[in-house]
């Protein structure tokens, strides 16, 4: 077998994850279940949510002490034994949340409310406002606390940690992840 240093998906890997799906990282009773907008081609190819190294998501859970130290995502079942779980609003993998339709976005919304009524978190964090304000008809939405819930679980909305996202750098990112904890707990 000839040695390579490939780390990653090939480029025809990712093109054949388009339009798959990763299972959730899901259990009853957690303190927060974190739902992304929908999985990238690297994330489908791994079958790891947040996948892409630019991705914010695990330093900020890790720096607003969610985690005692910063999990890969190939170690994203860890989370549940911290309470936490991932799951995400729309279940197909894309180059871009963009390609996801308003239809679909609201079709997520629907299913994950019935995720939230069966496995019952203390909150739900929506990572992504536009995604929210989309999938649950509230156009105003900002990033914080909401005032509807889901049954009894609190309904959060986080900014999206994907490193397309300029207007959130890592520090703001984990004071906002922090907030989220810190009504939790």
């Amino acid at each position: 077998m000839p040695h390579t240093d490939r780390v990653g998906p090939t480029k025809a890997e990712l093109a054949a994850a388009y339009g798959s799906t990763i299972p959730d990282v899901v259990a009853p009773g957690l303190d927060v279940l974190f739902c992304g907008i929908n999985p990238g081609l690297l994330s489908a190819a791994t079958g790891h949510h947040f996948a892409r190294p630019g991705n914010r998501f695990w330093p900020a859970l890790h720096l607003s002490g969610f985690t005692p130290v910063q999990l890969r995502p190939d170690q994203q079942r860890e989370l549940l034994d911290h309470g936490l779980g991932i799951t995400n609003m729309v279940a197909r993998a894309t180059a871009r949340a963009e390609e996801l339709s308003a239809d679909e976005l609201r079709a997520g919304g629907a299913v994950l409310t019935d995720l939230v009524r069966g496995v019952r978190p203390k909150a739900l964090a929506v990572v992504g406002l536009g995604a929210y304000r989309t999938a649950f008809g509230q156009p105003k939405a900002g990033v914080g606390a909401r005032p509807e819930r889901i049954g009894d679980t609190l309904v959060w909305v986080l900014p999206n940690p994907s490193g397309l996202n300029a207007h959130w750098q890592l520090p703001e990112l984990a004071a906002e992840f922090a907030r989220l904890r810190s009504a939790v707990s």
